[in-house]
């Protein structure tokens, strides 16, 4: 099972670069053989959140090999054609390393925040990511076709980060390249009949995304930390456990939320790579 960092940027009281703590972070988790960097999406959350396309430009720009992802980008919250554009930059850009995570989204309030359908989201979703499909494959939609860059016109590899249900999981086995669960909304009961229907559907590759990660002796507890039932707050030597545990699972990979203000437990986490 690979190891992956979720980067979760958040404000400093002394309001020191975001830009430079971020770069520092990505170069080096690359440079410790971390698998992936990842991002999540945010909008009207009432705390300070950066676009997650905008973030991995940034990251992309620090690192050569690391594979750079969304945990998940949520499609209804967007206009399909020019989001398929921007992502097809981003992937441009990064020398194919993008993986791009979507999901229907859950949080109302960020709907609310740019006037999306909340009710109708699940819906949407499987519209819109054919239509980006069709907008890479350089396919005329609403008017203009954009014409994609020589080698480029499937798009990047498209994850779906969905709930433990069969429609979805079928989604996620047939249509795309993988399923991606979230430590947070999940059970170790739940994700392994999850990992089971996905693979009786053909799936390939399974993410546990937005698994908090804190070895101090006084960790951070936020109310959807206390929350979570799959989670690596508490010392390494029992971090290294409950990742055993995910991995008998089947997992392909855990993505850790390294806490953004102590950058250092890096090289804590990295003692937990596999050999």
């Amino acid at each position: 099972m690979k190891l992956g960092v979720v980067m979760i940027p958040s404000p400093r009281e002394d309001g020191g670069s975001v830009a430079e703590r971020a770069a520092g972070m990505a170069s080096r988790a690359e440079a410790l053989g971390f698998s992936g960097l990842w991002v999540t999406d945010a909008l009207g959350r009432g705390f300070p959140t950066v676009d997650p396309l905008q973030q991995l430009s940034l990251l992309a720009g620090v690192t050569n090999r690391i594979e750079l992802g969304t945990c998940v980008l949520q499609l209804p919250l967007r206009h399909p054609v020019e989001l398929a554009h921007r992502v097809a930059t981003l992937d441009l850009l990064s020398d194919r390393r993008l993986r791009l995570g979507i999901g229907a989204g859950s949080t109302e309030a960020d709907f609310r925040a740019v006037e999306a359908d909340y009710d109708g989201r699940f819906r949407a979703l499987p519209e819109l990511l054919a239509t980006m499909r069709r907008t890479w494959a350089g396919e005329a939609v609403y008017g203009p076709a954009l014409t994609p860059w020589p080698g480029a016109d499937a798009g990047p590899p498209v994850m779906l980060g969905a709930w433990r249900s069969r429609r979805w999981i079928d989604m996620a086995a047939t249509q795309c390249d993988g399923w991606i669960a979230s430590g947070i909304y999940t059970t170790h009961e739940d994700l392994a009949t999850g990992i089971d229907m996905f693979r009786t559907a053909g799936g390939g590759r399974t993410v546990l995304a937005n698994i908090f990660t804190d070895f101090r002796a006084e960790p951070t507890i936020t109310p959807l930390i206390a929350r979570t039932t799959i989670n690596l707050v508490c010392p390494p030597a029992e971090a290294r456990n409950r990742l055993r545990r995910l991995e008998d699972l089947g997992l392909d990979d855990a993505l850790l939320v390294i806490p953004f203000a102590d950058p250092d437990q890096l090289e804590q986490a990295r003692e937990l790579l596999p050999a």
